[in-house]
This record gives C-alpha cells, structure tokens and sequence, in this order.
C-alpha cells in the first residue's frame, strides 16, 4: 500500500512555501514531488544490495530549482519543445510567446508555478490553470498530473489537459535518470 506525506520543502525568494509530496510503497521505493513546477526531486529504488539509490538528478533545496536552468524533474509545457521566434500560427492567426532562449520560446513555465496537491485514492494529483494568455498561449489550461507508485515499484504519471480554446500543448515531465 502506497503511503504519501506532505512537509515544507523550503520558501521561494518571494516567500512561497513549496511542499515536497512523498509518496512511498512497502518494498522500499520513495518518490518525492515537490507542488513547484510539478517535480520529481527524488526516485529512491532498492539496490541489489539491500540499499536505496536516487536515480533522478535534482537539487537538495528550493533555490536550486529556483535557480536552476536545467528543468530537473519539472512538468514542462504549455509545449515541452523549442518554438522557433517564439510564435506559431492557429487557424490563421499568429500567437507572440514569451521569448525565453534566445529569439526563441522554450517549454513555457509550469516549472516555475505553484500546483495545488492533493491525495486522492492513493495518488498523488496536482492541479495548475494556466489562464488564457499566459506566455501569449491562447485559452485558459486545466491541467491535472497525477503520480502514482505501485506495490511493483512503478512509477505511473498520467497528464490530462483540457482547454476552452484551440490551443497548442506537448506536455512532459523533464527528469534526468542516473
């Protein structure tokens, strides 16, 4: 039976609490999800050797993802890609987006907001609304990410996404495995 917790993980420079999920089975596997940016910060997984390795990169504390440029274990989107002169067109028209590499829009920013967690029926679901606009994307984004850690030691993400307006989305999440 999966067991999950929840604990301040540390405050963001502007004094945002971010809580850090743990979610944890009884054949000793532990993920840890942290509500900002949606991220995986740990993957601990029995060894042949009776012990636990992490194996996701991520930082110790919340200024390294506050700082960060790596999206370590981060829910990227609105489109998890590069969009070349951050703009596309949409059924004729043409959508400005935040430029953030170079002339260029990368990911977009749900790794730097604020999810709202919650256990539901033994897994984790964190909840955004990305309003319509944000970034220059057009229609308001519901989004839901739901983490679930089974007795075989699998780690299950499932994303839905629903939107009131057409809209371009490619979602994923941004881990590093070791």
């Amino acid at each position: 039976m999966t067991r999950i917790t929840s604990a301040p993980f540390g405050a963001l420079k502007d004094g945002t609490v971010v809580t850090r999920w743990t979610l944890e089975n009884d054949h000793g596997m532990t993920v840890q999800v942290l509500d900002y940016g949606c991220t995986i910060q740990s993957v601990l997984v029995p060894d042949r050797d009776g012990g636990r390795r992490d194996v996701v990169l991520g930082y110790d504390d919340i200024g390294g993802y506050e700082a960060g440029t790596c999206w370590f274990g981060a829910f990227v989107g609105r489109y998890a890609n590069r969009i070349k002169n951050a703009e596309f067109t949409l059924n004729g028209k043409t959508y400005t987006l935040s430029k953030n590499d170079g002339e260029n829009h990368l990911h977009g920013t749900f790794e730097r907001r604020i999810f709202a967690g919650a256990e539901e029926d033994g897994k984790l679901v964190l909840r955004y609304t990305s309003p319509d606009g944000e970034e220059g994307y057009p229609g308001t984004l519901t989004l839901t990410v739901t983490y679930e850690l089974t007795e075989d030691n699998a780690l299950v993400l499932d994303y839905r996404a629903v939107t009131d307006a057409d809209t371009v989305v490619n979602l994923t999440n941004h881990s590093y495995f070791n």
